[in-house]
């Protein structure tokens, strides 16, 4: 699924972590490679939207991975996928793209069409090291990525005005390193954050297309549900 130019998604897979300091290194090494000079594909255009998710039995260390594809127009369900993995690394804040990443990419290769855009639930540049799992899934995979969260991590921002649409700074001192959203008049809002080829006026636009009726994005619904069902049946 790599593109052209894009980190060696095999080597890197070869070769990953299994402790805290070896997979800071990796973060700062990746990190120069999150493209932010491409706007993304426009809402609304004609080709898939995937969102991915996981879910854990930590009694038995499996990580479940859900990749659903939707049609980004229609939002109507085109494709499903999932994988199955062995958890390998332990839990640590703001490095849970290393237990996350290696399954949702064996279900993304699942998927018989490639992406033209990849939705996770979690962050991208709104990180502590700017490399949250949407910017790492990005870089491995050359797919355009955003990420939407349901909480501001360690930032700051001022709710949003309380109309569906509405956005505030998320806020990392004076740096502006996502978006709250409110999807829905009265809910609270999401977190949205660049991941990688995409910007991030396009990024929220996308993410309040895709929620239409709910709090959180179609493809955010579609993939918990799946990973969660992947997970029992594991």
């Amino acid at each position: 699924m790599d593109t052209p130019g894009t980190i060696s998604c095999d080597d890197e897979l070869r070769h990953w972590p299994s402790d805290e300091a070896r997979a800071r290194a990796v973060q700062d090494r990746l990190r120069s490679s999150v493209r932010l000079d491409e706007s993304g594909p426009q809402p609304g255009f004609a080709g898939t939207v995937v969102g991915v998710d996981v879910a854990y039995d930590d009694e038995r260390d499996v990580v479940a991975a859900a990749a659903v594809a939707l049609d980004a127009r229609t939002l109507a369900v085109t494709e499903e996928a999932t994988a199955v993995g062995q958890v390998s690394f332990p839990y640590v804040p703001g490095l849970l793209a290393f237990r996350e990443i290696p399954t949702v990419i064996d279900a993304l290769a699942r998927l018989t069409r490639t992406p033209d855009l990849v939705v996770c639930d979690g962050y991208g540049l709104a990180h502590p090291r700017r490399f949250g799992l949407a910017s790492h899934l990005g870089v491995l995979t050359g797919l355009p990525t955003l990420g939407v969260a349901k909480n501001p991590f360690t930032f700051r921002y001022a709710p949003p005005g309380p109309e569906r649409g509405a956005t505030s700074p998320l806020l990392d001192g004076d740096e502006e390193v996502g978006r709250a959203l409110r999807t829905q008049k009265g809910v609270k809002p999401v977190f949205v954050s660049v991941g990688h080829r995409v910007d991030l006026d396009r990024a929220c636009a996308h993410t309040l297309r895709l929620a239409a009726a709910y709090r959180l994005p179609e493809t955010t619904r579609a993939a918990d549900a799946l990973c969660r069902k992947a997970l029992a049946n594991a």
